[in-house]
């Protein structure tokens, strides 16, 4: 029945509201920091650039004494100090290197002409600063460069080395186990027998959880058994902040991690109004953290983007765990019905606009689907949408993906 579903909104916001923030930190050289979160702002110690520099390969001089030819009293190539520069003359510059004291404009070395005794004639239509990166331009001393809870990757840790930066202070990584259960299960390099497959899920996850700064402290393959369930829920929680299981959080007679979670702690939602992925289960064993998400690939996946990132944000200590929602116009027909889903689609820009292409086939087995495509767009309940129509989606891909077949009506 319909009132058993709880809407995506509403258990997100519950999960949110139970995750707290890891407040252990550690200070890492800043090679080391890629993929955390910063935990202290950072302020600029010295400007960037440090003095005024030249823009390109020409000529400096002041622009009084435009007007005459210049001798060349001195040449500054980047990573020596300039003298004064003396007046009437002009000093050969390289770019990057420091402006003399005293002069005020570059000029452009293709734009100069030379004497037959080798001084330079520049150009009429000078102006001051022209050509001249001053100090400070990009960073002035004492500015806040980067605030605590962003996520550091490799473009802030370029800014902080720019400003001289060596050290960082950070936010300790989220430790998460995960969990495969299910007796079909096998690890890839194993040859199949009847009956089983390969555990994609564990390898999916994993990934998922690597690319968000996460570190992953253990992994559990645990048949379709009670008490072994609960032995591997109970030691994911001694070592872990959050433990993601995949499977057995259904109603069947092999599912026994909801049972478990309880008698170790306890569930605070189940069961969501959601496709792919409706036995979604969140609680807490301890101190630990539990994210119950269904066993078919889609489903982790849709499960991953949709819950976990979040979840993993606020966990982390990072500012913001909002995902960048775009709207776009589909090329299809979809319905749902008493569900909101989450349909994996390949996003175009268009002439000025984003074009959504869903993907045939949107079995929550179908992990190709997840490859072909580079989008999620939202249907809400009660929803038809038809070629033309506009949806809300986000990127969980921003490269070029292999186009999904022509669609038809799902």
């Amino acid at each position: 029945m319909t009132q058993h579903l709880m809407p995506v909104e509403q258990a997100l916001s519950r999960m949110l509201a139970m995750t707290p923030v890891v407040h252990a930190t550690e200070s890492l050289p800043l090679l080391e920091a890629m993929g955390h979160v910063l935990a202290r702002d950072i302020y600029a110690s010295v400007n960037v650039p440090p003095a005024d520099n030249s823009a390109m390969d020409g000529y400096a001089l002041r622009l009084a004494d435009a007007g005459a030819p210049l001798p060349v009293s001195q040449r500054v190539a980047a990573g020596q100090a300039p003298g004064p520069l003396k007046p009437g003359t002009c000093a050969r510059i390289f770019t990057g290197a420091e402006i003399p004291a005293g002069a005020d404009l570059v000029v452009m070395q293709e734009a100069v002409r030379f004497t037959a005794f080798e001084d330079v004639v520049v150009p009429d239509d000078l102006v001051s600063g022209q050509n001249i990166r001053p100090a400070g331009q990009d960073i002035r001393q004492g500015d806040c460069v980067l605030q605590a809870g962003i996520r550091l990757d490799y473009r802030h840790l370029g800014l902080l080395a720019s400003i001289g930066v060596a050290q960082v202070e950070v936010f300790r990584r989220v430790r998460v186990a995960i969990l495969s259960t299910g007796d079909e299960l096998v690890m890839p390099g194993q040859t199949l027998q009847p009956g089983q497959i390969y555990n994609s899920n564990r390898y999916l996850l994993q990934g998922f959880l690597q690319q968000m700064g996460a570190e992953v402290v253990s992994f559990a393959q645990v048949p379709d058994c009670y008490e072994m369930t609960l032995t591997a829920l109970r030691q994911a929680a001694e070592q872990a902040d959050l433990i993601i299981s995949t499977g057995g959080v259904s109603v069947g007679e092999e599912d026994h991690v909801k049972p478990a979670v309880e008698a170790l702690g306890h569930l605070s939602l189940w069961k969501l109004a959601m496709k792919p992925g409706k036995p979604v289960a969140f609680g807490q064993i301890g101190s630990s953290l539990f994210l119950g998400l269904p066993g078919n690939p889609v489903s982790t996946f849709v499960g991953a983007q949709v819950f976990v990132t979040p979840v993993l944000a606020k966990l982390s200590g990072q500012s913001s765990g909002d995902r960048l929602c775009l709207s776009g116009t589909v090329d299809f027909s979809a319905t749902a019905r008493i569900r909101q889903e989450y349909l994996r689609v390949q996003a175009e820009w268009v002439e000025n606009h984003w074009r959504l292409s869903a993907f045939p086939n949107q079995n929550s087995g179908v992990l190709t689907s997840a490859i072909r495509c580079n989008a999620l767009a939202v249907l809400p309940p009660d929803t038809h949408v038809a070629p033309g129509d506009r949806l809300t989606f986000w990127l969980y891909d921003d490269r070029p993906s292999p186009s999904p077949s022509p669609s038809h009506d799902l």
